[in-house]
């Protein structure tokens, strides 16, 4: 094996690595091509297939589309009999999104549906959170920017707390840019209303991304959470808020080499010097578009140079010229409204067709799933306590078997808490057992206030309460049944009976043991320890 060789392929790849966290393009993209032919050369895939990625991942960032797209389809070949993985779903959802930018929506549509497929496979809650946003920056460019915020806010649903800086950046920058696409969509046509709420939705997305994306410190993302603030206060009239926005997006993407980000920016610092009456400005701004080959192959990007153009020529009384860009703009609006049309024709046929094989076999299972669903419903009203609505003893015993062994096996934490309404007798002597039943009900309600979905209720007998909180330690669970207790006491009693106050007495135990007895045990004794200390308080075993 030519050792020179192998120690040149390892020394380009670390090179173009560097220049892919330093955003440094041109010399990425030569270290990287060389590290692919080398890789070739000696038959080494994994190392073929992350200088491929690395070479499309620069085309990309260059606004070199077109190539991508080639390269990608290579790259992709290499990857797919390696089976799904997160790196294999990145270079989808690239492919996908320069696909879309160029008005190849077939091509956009099925690389992000095979990567929400993979990232379905891979059971990753990132992989498949970023792969929605792929797919509903997809239907932003095809037109449709309602159906992509509802699956960019179902991306940014599925990681939640858990989202790193990355994640954030890419779902709030996604959010604006289509909340930009909206207003461009529906501006002009009536709907001004409509049209401002987009706009303030891009504006909140754009302000809250920036603090994530000084923390991710990625060049690109940092000029692009800049280019797209810009953008909506210049469409909002702030025009001296949006310019440093602007300017410090433009340095950012020609110092990088950001082709089609600074394309965009000068569009838009061209229709800022048209707001501005600065004609030659605004001319200078659009050659400088028109200079940068790469941006012309970019559809979008040319329906925006087109439309800034044409806006200029006008203002400047050269109707032929106007005329020139106003027709050039129509033909790639048509050309674009046609390609989307044959893409989503495709996609919901595809779609359709799956929905019809589906359909045949449900029916199948039709009867069976309503006698199962009669079954449950029945089993469920056994289950129910008839008048605070919550679980009784026959549902603690069906569910807290399997969740305590789940819990046992995956050592995750559980708290149990058994509460109880203090001097409740005195409540039914002193107001009626009509007002008890009533103090019930309404604690069961401040109970499922206070808690989770995930998390089991259900009346123990008589005026006790026992909640079951999974994936909480006990110092977590002291906080909730505290905020409980607070909110009981804090209650406005005196709707149901004059001079009516109700408190509790909370007790918690905390697995280990993984033993539901043991547990009701122990919270059961720190229930009454906290009686014996005053009542209205919660204490732990």
């Amino acid at each position: 094996m030519p050792i020179a060789l192998t120690d040149r392929l390892t020394q380009c790849l670390k090179e173009a690595r560097d220049a892919q966290h330093e955003a440094t393009l041109e010399l990425g993209l030569a270290r990287a091509g060389e590290a692919w032919t080398h890789a070739r050369q000696l038959g080494f895939l994994s190392e073929q297939i992350e200088a491929g990625r690395l070479r499309v991942y620069f085309h990309y960032r260059r606004g070199e589309l077109q190539e991508m797209l080639e390269l990608s389809q290579e790259v992709q070949a290499l990857m797919r009999p390696l089976g799904a993985s997160a790196p294999l779903c990145e270079l989808l959802r690239w492919t996908s999104l320069a696909a879309s930018e160029l008005g190849d929506f077939e091509t956009g549509l099925n690389c992000a549906n095979e990567c929400h497929e993979l990232a379905r496979a891979l059971d990753d809650k990132r992989v498949l959170a970023a792969a929605l946003n792929a797919l509903g920056a997809c239907f932003e460019r095809m037109g449709d920017p309602w159906q992509a915020e509802r699956l960019m806010n179902e991306a940014a649903a599925l990681v939640r707390d858990e989202a790193t800086a990355y994640e954030r950046v890419i779902t709030l920058n996604n959010l604006c840019t289509t909340a930009l696409g909206e207003y461009h969509l529906m501006r002009d046509s009536g709907h001004e209303k409509a049209c401002q709420e987009a706009l303030q939705r891009a504006l909140h997305y754009g302000r809250e991304v920036r603090p994530h994306a000084r923390q991710l410190g990625e060049l690109y993302a940092l000029a692009l959470t800049d280019s797209n603030l810009g953008e909506v206060l210049l469409l909002l009239g702030e025009l001296g808020e949006a310019e440093p926005y602007l300017r410090a997006a433009l340095a950012q993407a020609q110092a990088r080499q950001f082709d089609a980000l600074a394309g965009r920016v000068h569009c838009n610092l061209a229709e800022m010097a048209l707001a501005q009456d600065d004609l030659a400005r605004a001319w200078s701004h659009v050659l400088a578009v028109q200079d940068e080959t790469t941006v012309l192959f970019n559809s979008y990007q040319a329906l925006r140079l087109h439309r800034v153009a044409y806006r200029c020529a006008k203002a400047e009384g050269n109707l032929d010229e106007a005329l020139h860009h106003l027709e050039a703009f129509q033909r790639l609006e048509r050309r674009r409204s046609v390609a989307q049309l044959m893409a989503q024709s495709r996609f919901f046929v595809s779609r359709l067709e799956a929905e019809q094989a589906r359909a045949a076999a449900d029916q199948a299972h039709r009867k069976v799933d309503a006698l199962t669903a009669r079954t449950q419903e029945l089993e469920a009203h056994v289950q129910r306590d008839p008048l605070t609505g919550l679980g009784n003893r026959r549902f603690l015993e069906a569910r807290m078997p399997g969740l305590i062994l789940d819990c046992e096996q995956q050592q995750r934490p559980l708290t149990l808490a058994l509460i109880d309404a203090d001097h409740f007798k005195q409540i039914n002597d002193q107001h009626g057992h009509a007002i008890g039943d009533a103090v019930l009900q309404q604690l069961a309600q401040l109970l499922r206030e206070n808690t989770r979905g995930s998390d089991l209720l259900l009346r123990y007998g008589g005026e006790e309460f026992l909640a079951v909180l999974p994936d909480t330690v006990a110092d977590r669970a002291f906080e909730v049944c505290e905020r409980l207790r607070q909110s009981v006491e804090a209650h406005d009693w005196q709707d149901l009976s004059p001079g009516l106050v109700v408190t509790l007495s909370i007790g918690l135990a905390s697995a280990p043991p993984y033993s539901t007895d043991l547990l009701i045990s122990r919270a059961d004794a720190a229930m009454y320890r906290a009686k014996h200390l005053g009542r209205n308080r919660v204490a732990l075993a």
